[in-house]
C-alpha cells in the first residue's frame, strides 16, 4: 500500500524544522546506507547524534503519535527514530530496496515493513528530486507539499531522481507494524475506512457496525504481532 497522508506537520512544526535545518551540519549520507544503497547513495544527512536531530526526531514522532491518519494506514509497533536528508543539485540516490532490519542507537531492532518519507521542502522549492516507488503498476512518481507523508512498502523498489535546481529536504523513517504482511494491512486499512465512512453517516449505532468493528478487532488480533 501507497499512501500520501497530508498535513503531518502543522505550519509552526515546519518552520521550527527547517530553521533547525537551515542551521544543520550535515555529513555523507552514506552512513546510514546499506552495501548496495551506498553505491548509488548521494546526498548530506544530519547525523543521529547531533542535537537538531534529536529535537527534529522528537518533533516529528510526536506528531505520528497524533496522526489518525498514519496509525490506522500503518499500525506502528515501533519506529526507528525519524532521519533527515539533504539533497543539492546533482545529488539523488538511484534503485535500492531498504534493509530488512534496522537497528536503533539503543539496540532496539526493527523490521522495516513500512518506509516513510515526510517532505520537508515544497514543490516549488527544487526541481527534480522526485521519490519515485516501483510496483506491479509501474513508476509512481511523488513531490508532495512540505509536511505531507508518503508511506509505501519498504521491500519496494525506489529511488529519488536527482534534484536539478534548489534543495530537497526530507525526513525519512522505518516501520515496524503489529501486522506483518502488506495485504493484511490493506485490506484492514479499507475496512477501517469503510467503518469511518458509515461513522460519518450517522450510522454508529446500527447493529450491523457491531459487526463490522468486531471483524476489524479480530482480524487484528489474528494477525498482530506484539
Amino acid at each position: 500500500m501507497m499512501l500520501h497522508i497530508p498535513q503531518v506537520l502543522g505550519p509552526a512544526e515546519l518552520e521550527r524544522a527547517r530553521a533547525l535545518l537551515a542551521d544543520a551540519a550535515w555529513v555523507d549520507g552514506r552512513i546510514t546506507a546499506g552495501h548496495q544503497g551506498a553505491l548509488v547513495k548521494c546526498n548530506r544527512q544530519l547525523p543521529q547524534d547531533a542535537p537538531a536531530a534529536r529535537e527534529l526526531s522528537a518533533l516529528v514522532l510526536a506528531a505520528l503519535a497524533r496522526c489518525e491518519a498514519f496509525n490506522a494506514a500503518v499500525l506502528p509497533l515501533r519506529i526507528l527514530p525519524p532521519l533527515f536528508n539533504r539533497y543539492g543539485v546533482g545529488e539523488g540516490f538511484g534503485d535500492h530496496i531498504d534493509n530488512a532490519i534496522r537497528r536503533a542507537a539503543d539496540g532496539t531492532v526493527v523490521r522495516t515493513d513500512v518506509s516513510c518519507t515526510l517532505f520537508l521542502a515544497g514543490p516549488d522549492e527544487y526541481d527534480g528530486g522526485e521519490l519515485v516507488v516501483e510496483d506491479t503498476f509501474g513508476d509512481h512518481r511523488a513531490r508532495l507539499p512540505a509536511g505531507d507523508l508518503l508511506v509505501y512498502p519498504a521491500g519496494s523498489i525506489h529511488r529519488v531522481e536527482p534534484v536539478t535546481r534548489g534543495t530537497r529536504l526530507a525526513s525519512f523513517f522505518w516501520v515496524q507494524s503489529l501486522v506483518r504482511e502488506e495485504a493484511a494491512r490493506t485490506l484492514l486499512h479499507d475496512l477501517d475506512r469503510a467503518l469511518g465512512l458509515l461513522r460519518r453517516r450517522g450510522l454508529a449505532g446500527e447493529p450491523e457496525m457491531v459487526v463490522l468493528t468486531g471483524a476489524w478487532h479480530n482480524l487484528l488480533k489474528r494477525w498482530a504481532e506484539t
